[in-house]
């Protein structure tokens, strides 16, 4: 059984700063990437049908995450696939930092301090993908793709959070189980 690819795969209008897709987000926190309107008031943010405007590629990574985090080898069909890859592996990273016994507040705060910290980006020595990401053109570029991916990180953080603690009780044991899986033997 292969592994589940991205919808955003068909979108051929995608922006690219090396071989990464700047994807259009639905987001409240500054950076390049374009924004998608918001949710309608009826709808979860937590359960965004794949056919809305809104539905972006981090609502896709945390849906496929949990299927995708199994396999071992991903087969690249194209830019979208790459920010899969990208998100799944910086999920496994957030849940890693997340205990059972935090607080909501305390898990947000190290999910948040996660999201900001210094990241490498492709091209980077300690970029753990170098093999399947292209480096930036130049340094302009690659200040908007550490932009981009800094809100994409952050947005990833803010979603996680609210799955990870619904309705604001304990971390859910269900999530916190993949905190020790590797995807593709890769972590950050």
């Amino acid at each position: 059984m292969p592994a589940y690819h991205s919808i955003f795969l068909e979108d051929r209008d995608v922006g690219l700063i090396g071989n990464f897709p700047v994807l259009p987000l639905r987001t409240r926190t500054r950076g390049p990437a374009y924004t998608l309107p918001p949710l309608p008031p009826n709808v979860s943010d937590l359960d965004v049908p794949t056919d809305s405007e809104s539905y972006d590629c981090v609502d896709e990574i945390l849906s496929l995450f949990r299927a995708n985090v199994l396999f071992r080898n991903f087969e690249i069909n194209g830019p979208a696939d790459r920010m899969l890859i990208y998100g799944t592996l910086f999920i496994t990273e957030c849940l890693g930092k997340v205990r059972s016994n935090m607080s909501s507040l305390e898990a947000s705060k190290a999910l948040n301090n996660v999201a900001l910290d210094h990241f490498a980006i492709p091209g980077d020595v300690s970029f753990p993908l170098n093999q399947a990401f292209e480096p930036a053109r130049d340094r302009q570029d690659a200040e908007m793709l550490r932009q981009y991916i800094s809100q994409v990180r952050q947005e990833i953080a803010i979603r996680l959070h609210a799955r990870l603690y619904p309705g604001g009780a304990g971390p859910s044991k269900w999530w916190l189980s993949f905190a020790k899986r590797k995807f593709m033997g890769k972590s950050f």
